[in-house]
């Protein structure tokens, strides 16, 4: 088995070709690099660690089947997406209970490493997730963003329908799954106020006005990397994630440095290293700009490996992991 010292932890699944990219880069640069899966608890992954005594901070190792790691010599940290807990040998009381102490134990071990740099650190992750996070300090930092209501309640959204004609319906993060098992996905939507009725207050919906865009544009941030492209498509498709991706024009795009300063505060104040940006375009008449950019949301653990400039990406996570940034 081999020794890391100094190693760059990447906190994943085995099948994510995402983290691939940001590891072949790493590996490019000499870095010893440990892909740990959690769910991998049992045999394919054991851990120790100690505190007290003249410890202050955890000291311990975690072993999986190529690499036997010093806990307090991680560098840093890329958490990416690992498999859900499995413990599939338990029954359902027992499985319920180890995975609860897997994630208070393993999982919280993982992420209270001592002197380590994390992209992004899962806790910074979770608070960010949330699109009501998200669009209020947009607001604040002054990106524009489009008229929102998040509500239950039908006359409220009757009433915001009204005003802000046409009305477009996002959910927030839920993915439906069929009754075969498979996932559905719900695209942003048009939405008819004549639609409108009251199985709105059987949960939380999100409205928001639509925005007249002439095209998207996707924003990757790592670190004080900032890589943009315009995204078009030939039906001009309300979401362009809903159509064949093969049809996708991806266009290098430069970010206003006004926008790009927002981008790097918005980080900063959620504690994040990274975020994938999405903006609807909407043409400007006789501006300094062509674009108003507004923004629509930033996924704080979202896939980049798609884009054309996905090898740029992978080598700046490299960077970031490896020498940190400054902005």
């Amino acid at each position: 088995m081999r020794s890391t010292k100094d190693a760059i932890v990447v906190i994943t699944s085995p099948e994510d070709v995402t983290a691939n990219l940001v590891i072949a880069s790493l590996n490019e640069r000499g870095a010893c690099v440990a892909r740990v899966d959690p769910a991998d608890v049992g045999s394919g992954l054991t851990f120790d660690a100690r505190l007290g005594g003249e410890r202050a901070s955890w000291s311990g190792r975690l072993r999986t089947t190529s690499r036997d790691i010093a806990l307090e010599e991680v560098r840093a940290v890329y958490y990416r997406r690992p498999s859900p807990w499995r413990f599939e040998a338990l029954e359902a009381q027992a499985r319920e209970f180890a995975i609860t102490e897997a994630r208070h134990g393993l999982h919280g071990l993982i992420a209270n490493l001592p002197n380590c740099r994390y992209v992004n650190h899962p806790a910074n992750i979770s608070r960010s997730d949330y699109k009501p996070a998200q669009l209020q300090l947009a607001a604040q930092l002054g990106f524009a963003i489009p008229e929102t209501l998040i509500a239950n309640d039908l006359e409220a959204a009757k009433e915001f329908a009204k005003e802000h004609d046409p009305i477009v319906y996002k959910s927030f993060r839920g993915i439906p799954h069929k009754i075969d098992g498979k996932v559905a996905t719900i695209w942003t939507q048009r939405v008819d106020s004549a639609d409108l009725d009251e199985s709105i207050a059987v949960t939380a919906h999100m409205f928001q006005a639509e925005v007249p865009k002439h095209s998207d544009a996707r924003v990757t941030v790592v670190g004080s990397h900032v890589f943009a492209s315009q995204i078009t498509s030939p039906e001009g498709m309300l979401d362009w994630r809903s159509g064949d991706w093969d049809t996708l024009a991806h266009t290098p795009i430069r970010v206003p440095s006004s926008v790009v300063a927002r981008l790097h505060a918005y980080l900063d104040s959620f504690g994040l290293a990274f975020g994938c940006f999405d903006f609807a375009l909407e043409e400007t008449e006789g501006g300094v700009e062509p674009y108003r950019w507004v923004f629509i949301e930033c996924n704080p653990n979202g896939q980049w490996g798609w884009l054309p400039d996905a090898e740029a990406i992978a080598d700046a996570f490299a960077h970031t992991l490896l020498e940190g940034y400054t902005v």
